[in-house]
């Protein structure tokens, strides 16, 4: 395991846990894990220059996070500033997650609120520590959510889950949590770190040109729901068709047929 480089004045520590795996570590504990914008900003410019074959996303004891840093809105005057707000570096993190080429894992080692749950979810994958509280609360607030945060809790959770989450504004344990669908699976949390690193290192030891092509797949798919406009479709047809004039395709059956671990080349 390589040592942690500090960003973010040490509220975000990078490492390399495991071959082809990178780790971000939320680590704002004075503030709940909050994200300000120093950590947003960081998380998106990081995300962006990095091409690990599978990404994890956690914080630091006792929380993963609380959500945007109410305190970036203080002394702002909210008519005026509408628009900015509306904008903010949130997005632009999120955007970075989303466009990540590889699978990003969210270990949800605590307490995952408002949009610190929002963070995991643009996550592919989300383990989560038995225990642990995730909630949502806007109307708590006073404040509309994002038409794009709201669509990723309608895909994940349906109408129904996502209206008792939004219009409580409760939080509910992990169980719950993966019963509605926003958690993939809940472990003992001494078990965690070493059970999201093992999914972690199984996913980046797979091919990398099958890992890029499959979540670019699933990106597009679930940008259109119902049909595909036929250029989309014919362009989905080319990348599945590029995988079978790939070096690796070739490493992977000869690897299958020879009972050994293939050697990936990317190409």
């Amino acid at each position: 395991m390589s040592e942690g480089q500090e960003l973010a004045s040490g509220k975000l520590i990078l490492d390399q846990p495991a071959a082809g795996v990178t780790r971000l570590r939320i680590n704002n504990p004075a503030r709940r894990g909050a994200l300000d914008h120093e950590i947003l900003d960081s998380l998106a410019e990081t995300v962006g220059a990095l091409d690990s074959r599978c990404l994890v996303l956690t914080g630091t004891d006792p929380v993963f996070s609380a959500g945007y840093d109410i305190g970036n809105l203080e002394g702002r005057d909210f008519p005026e500033d509408a628009e900015a707000l509306v904008a903010h570096p949130f997005h632009s993190a999120l955007q970075a997650l989303e466009a990540y080429a590889y699978p990003v894992i969210a270990a949800l080692n605590g307490h995952a609120i408002g949009g610190g749950l929002e963070l995991a979810l643009t996550c592919d994958i989300r383990m989560a520590a038995r225990g642990i509280t995730v909630g949502m609360p806007p109307a708590k607030l006073g404040l509309i959510y994002s038409h794009t945060g709201l669509r990723k809790f309608l895909e994940l959770c349906g109408p129904a889950h996502t209206a008792e989450l939004f219009y409580l504004g409760r939080h509910v344990d992990a169980g719950r949590g993966c019963e509605i669908g926003l958690i993939q699976h809940v472990v003992e949390a001494e078990e965690l770190e070493q059970r999201t690193l093992e999914m972690a290192g199984e996913i980046a030891a797979n091919a990398p040109l099958s890992l890029a092509g499959n979540k670019r797949m699933l990106r597009t798919l679930r940008a259109h729901d119902g049909g595909l406009p036929e250029e989309v479709e014919r362009e989905l047809v080319t990348l599945r068709e590029s995988c079978f004039r790939s070096e690796d395709f070739c490493e992977g059956v000869k690897a299958f047929r020879e009972r050994r671990q293939p050697e990936w080349r990317g190409r």
